[in-house]
This record gives C-alpha cells, structure tokens and sequence, in this order.
C-alpha cells in the first residue's frame, strides 16, 4: 500500500511541475514585457510552453510507468488541470481554452517524446539538463520571436442558400433584418463559446451610403456603410465596429472585433435566380488575422463566421418562405 501512495505522489508531483510550468509562462507572456510582441498569442507560448509542460510532466512521471502514462496520459491530466485553472481564475475565457485546446495535447505529447527519446540512456543529471533546457526555451527566444511582425492574412467566409421565393422577396429582408428569436436561430456551438447572437439590422436610408446598423446580443454593434446598392443582385457594405456600445467583457482580448489580432472588414448579399420562384442567396464577408499562427487560427475564425452567417441565412430564408411574406412586399 505504501508503494502505491508513493508511486500516486510521483504521479501528482509531475502533474504540478508541468502546471508550475504552464502557470508561469501564461504570467510572462501576459505580462506587459511581451504584450507589445503578441503576449498569449506569441509562437513561444502557444508552441514551446505547452511542449515544455510535456517534458515536464514525463521528467517527473516516476521510470516504472508505462510508456502511455508518460507520453500520453500525464501530458494530458497536465493541460486538462492548466486549462481548468485558466477557466476557474478567469485567467482565460472559454473561446480561447477551447482554441489552444488542441495545440497544447498535440505540443505537451511532442514535448514528452522529445524528451524521453533524447534522454533515453542518459544518468538523471544529464535528464535535468535536458528538462530544464525545454522549460527555459520559450524564454529565452521569447526576445528574438518578438522582433518579427505577425503576418496580416485576408480570408473570405462565404454561406449559400437557397429560398422559396423570387429576388423581390428576398431583397426586402435582407435590407433590413427585424428582431430575430432565440428560438429563430436554432441551436449552434458559437453560442457555448459565448459569441452574442444576432439582434436586427436596421437601415437609415436606401441607397449607396445608407447605413446599416447590425446589432448583436450583449450591447455589440456594427456599423455597416453601404458602397453597393443593386435592387434585388446585390447588397455590400464596410463593417466597422461601434466600440462605444461593446462592453469590454463581451469579448476576450484576443478574439476582439476591430482589434489587433482579429477584424471583419465587409460583408456582402449577392442575389441569382435558381429557377422559377426561387433564389439562391449568398452572403460572403471578409476578416483580416493578424497572427503568428494564422493558418490554426483561421480554422477557428472561419467556423464562426460561417456559424454566425449560416444562421442569418436560415431565419432569412424562413421568413421569405413564411405565407405572409409575398403580401407584405
């Protein structure tokens, strides 16, 4: 009994050391030092620390554990308890835990591999050079990464769907959008990482400059000025966000509409007949990510655009195709 609480206490003492480890390197590269150079967003965090809380968990992990204890299952408890923590103290919100999510389990595993292949047949002083090198590592280049400019990259997110009901119809509410339901929008996974959800669309006058002022849930607004204006073809329009009327809670700091890492830029309504009586509406828009890691992060940002405009679509296409609809045009 006593080798089993001994062997659960080296277990627990490498869970701690990988936390200690995670903990400390979401404080520097949160801290003011390193916000200017990308802070939580910065290749040495979301790469190097993770692989480092890996090394770190199967350094301590004690030699008779398996192979799938130390190279997948102690990485894991370790990144399940830092994002536990992160949730629990507010450290992070629940869109950014979900996004490194995945980076951390694929880096904490790469970091534990690496670390058992190059201290396979080595004395325990060579292996705590060898962990100490990986815990250092996101520090020390953390400086020479912060000189480098995150790339700007440009993505388009385009939904397509198509009504049961001609281009008059379907031009007259997308225009204007009256207040949509809960219950109108349906179910969705953008809703459980907290983005707000579609309020209305309201337009002060019709025509090229009309604005279109788009609200969400939770005080977020977005100005969107009309530079296109094709009766029932097509609609398009500038977005800029109304930064007096978003509460700075509504979004975490690295998601922020407008803000440096992340921006919606234009959005567009583009009308084609898909046989008699029926429409084919296409609603595409365009954002600009600014980070080190645009490809990964770009998965994210298209989802939920695409999760965001798919289910404009849905409640256009319900209320063009409801019986009333005809009339009131």
């Amino acid at each position: 009994m006593a080798f089993i609480q001994r062997q659960y206490l080296h277990y627990l003492i490498a869970a701690t050391a990988g936390l200690f480890v995670a903990l400390l390197g979401r404080f520097v590269f949160a801290s003011d030092a390193l916000d200017d150079a990308g802070g939580l967003l910065m290749l040495c965090f979301l790469l190097l620390v993770p692989m480092a809380l890996g090394a770190t968990t199967a350094h301590f992990i004690p030699p008779t554990a398996t192979k799938t204890w130390s190279l997948v299952l102690g990485p894991v408890v370790t990144v399940m308890l830092f994002l536990v923590t992160a949730l629990l103290f507010h450290l992070e919100g629940m869109i950014c835990v979900l996004v490194i999510s995945p980076l951390f389990l694929f880096t904490s595993w790469l970091g534990a591999f690496l670390y058992t292949t190059l201290t396979k047949g080595r004395s325990n002083d060579q292996n705590t050079y060898v962990v100490a090198a990986f815990a250092l590592l996101p520090f020390l280049l953390a400086p020479l990464e912060g000189l480098l400019t995150a790339p700007h990259d440009f993505r388009r997110v385009e939904n397509t769907i198509v009504i049961q009901a001609p281009p008059a119809v379907v031009w007259q509410h997308i225009i204007r959008v009256p207040p949509i339901q809960a219950q109108d929008l349906g179910p969705s996974l953008v809703d459980d990482f907290g983005f707000p959800r579609p309020v209305e669309a309201t337009l002060s006058h019709e025509g090229v400059g009309g604005v279109r002022r788009a609200t969400f849930e939770r005080g977020v607004e977005f100005i969107e000025t009309i530079d296109l204006w094709e009766p029932q073809r097509r609609l398009s329009f500038s977005i800029v966000p109304n930064t007096a009327t978003i509460p700075p809670t509504t979004f975490d700091e690295h998601v922020t509409v407008g803000g440096r890492f992340f921006d919606v830029l234009r959005g567009t309504y583009q009308l084609e007949p898909a046989g008699p009586g029926r429409t084919r509406l296409i609603l595409y828009s365009q954002q600009r990510l600014s980070t080190r890691l645009n490809p990964y992060a770009g998965l994210w940002t298209d989802y939920v655009m695409s999760e965001i405009q798919r289910r404009i679509l849905t409640v256009i296409r319900q209320r063009c195709e409801a019986p009333a609809a005809a009339p009131s045009v």
